[in-house]
């Protein structure tokens, strides 16, 4: 009896969540239900889901079995609930208030997302809930690098202040930058490092209140903001770009980012980070179009550098490296998708993305981004 079931193979019916493949069962069957009942998925994000069959659309936002259903038809929402409800065993929690730690508070005014919950069970984790407030994440004059402090720090500690911090910025762009430049020493932080990192939690503890508003009463509008710090950071004098796009009221995407090479003039570094900016540009209408909102105007692009709005309307003979990121912006202005618009350095809301400001500019570039309490 014993050597027949050596022949025996066993035939998995049902995945566990236990099991390796059990995330990719499930997805290829929620995937294959959504097709049935008449849902696509994006092909700019695959965890979004559209379906059009009526005037007003329907999606779904998939994050493994959490699901998201919004719509202007409140009938054509509940019968997409009814059908997901008799293939799969469902919870209905109505109203979205919570997800994934980030809170959504729905008013006739708008919608308020934020990450307060969040923000109390981290300081509460890390004993730094009665910790002194201040009003900066970052202190402006402070030089920051891999040699800024002899003293090596607990390297679990920083690791595990920066990765939760950086969960954060879904919601708060105002850390982007202080985030970002602290993640660069996760591999041998020092003291100074640490103790940047408390300052940030301090900075979150005093506005842990903020979140990003969208008002409903204004027009639906994309525009975005870009700008470089050209050779800003010390070590390797590499240059920090960042952008920040906005749908009405408030940001809706936004990124700091360290450039990966270095830029020998300011003009390079410029075209590399408007570059990555019309790269966004090019996603976010793929996203809106799929969504039901297309546009046929230009994007504009406020960006406070002359010389580059000036240079990505007409030709300029440059170096084959800085040619490519030129050629790319210019076949969007050209047609007529995008338009690099002047502004002045004092409302460049980008500016907190790219160095550390002082309490007035991140005040008030923060408004700026939609964030308020």
């Amino acid at each position: 009896e014993s050597r027949a079931h050596l022949n025996a193979v066993c035939r998995l019916k049902k995945p566990l969540y236990s099991l390796e493949q059990a995330p990719r069962a499930w997805h290829s069957k929620i995937t294959q239900y959504l097709h049935q009942i008449g849902f696509r998925m994006s092909k700019s994000d695959t965890s979004l889901y559209i379906r059009h069959e009526s005037d007003s659309p329907i999606v779904i936002i998939l994050y493994v079995d959490d699901l998201v259903i919004g719509g202007k038809d409140l009938a054509e929402i509940n019968k997409v609930k009814s059908l997901l409800s008799g293939r799969f065993e469902m919870k209905d929690l109505h109203k979205l208030h919570y997800f994934l730690g980030i809170e959504v508070i729905q008013t006739p005014v708008g919608i308020l997302i934020s990450q307060r919950h969040y923000v109390l069970n981290l300081l509460y984790m890390l004993g730094l809930i009665e910790c002194k407030p201040v009003s900066t994440p970052l202190d402006r004059n402070l030089k920051i690098d891999a040699d800024s402090d002899t003293d090596v720090c607990d390297p679990t500690k920083h690791r595990q202040i920066i990765g939760s911090v950086i969960y954060l910025t879904i919601t708060r762009p105002d850390l982007s930058y202080s985030v970002g430049l602290l993640s660069q020493f996760m591999q041998n932080p020092r003291n100074l490092h640490l103790d940047c990192a408390k300052r940030i939690l301090r900075y979150v503890s005093a506005t842990m209140d903020y979140g990003i508003v969208y008002k409903s009463n204004t027009t639906i509008r994309l525009e975005g903001y870009t700008y470089v710090d050209w050779a800003g950071y010390r070590a390797d004098r590499q240059s920090t770009s960042g952008f920040v796009f906005s749908l009405g009221s408030g940001a809706i995407s936004w990124s700091s980012k360290k450039q990966p090479t270095v830029a020998l003039s300011s003009t390079e570094a410029e075209y590399r980070g408007t570059a990555v900016a019309a790269c966004e540009v090019v996603w976010l209408k793929r996203i809106l179009k799929d969504l039901g909102i297309p546009f046929t105007d230009p994007i504009c692009i406020f960006y406070n550098n002359m010389i580059s709005i000036y240079l990505a309307r007409m030709f300029h003979a440059m170096t084959k490296h800085i040619e490519v990121h030129y050629h790319f912006i210019r076949e969007h202005v050209q047609a007529g998708e995008i338009n690099l618009q002047h502004i002045s350095t004092n409302l460049q809301v980008v500016d907190i993305f790219t160095k550390a400001s002082g309490v007035d500019k991140l005040g008030k570039f923060a408004s700026g981004l939609g964030l308020t309490t």
